[in-house]
């Protein structure tokens, strides 16, 4: 059994290394103005292929999750528990992802959330969110 890592390919390149530089990039289109995530080559509103790279601010709040208890597929197993979590970035898409650093009791429907980055497995980093705090301070 492999690891659950994504397929990197030409188009989505820039954003894994961005990721692996500490920014998280989302897609903006041209045509009717709005951002998406995860990254397409055309916008998943209007379908136009007028969209580009555009650099997050990093802020989210938290819609849902699910904290894992058991995951038997590579990387999960050795990370488990581990909070599921789906999350309203501030420039508009939704985006699933994992909160790191917050216990399950802190959690909160709306609570605020900044990105950080989990260190490189299998040669790709990805973007996590956690609370802001003193360790974590809000992206400018």
């Amino acid at each position: 059994m492999t690891a659950a890592t994504p397929d990197i390919d030409p188009f989505t390149r820039p954003y894994w290394d961005a990721a692996a530089d500490g920014r998280l990039l989302i897609r903006r289109c041209g045509t009717c103005g709005r951002a998406h995530h995860y990254p397409r080559e055309f916008c998943p509103h209007c379908w136009s292929d007028d969209v580009t790279w555009e650099r997050a601010s990093g802020r989210a709040t938290l819609y849902t999750w699910s904290v894992v208890h058991r995951n038997d597929l590579p990387p999960f197993a050795g990370r488990t528990p581990y909070t599921a979590a789906v999350v309203d970035l501030a420039e508009g898409p939704r985006m699933m992802t994992e909160v790191v650093d917050c216990p399950e009791d802190d959690l909160r429907v709306g609570m605020d959330l900044i990105v950080t980055f989990r260190p490189a497995e299998d040669r790709v980093t990805a973007p996590v969110f956690t609370p802001p705090g003193p360790d974590n301070p809000s992206p400018e």
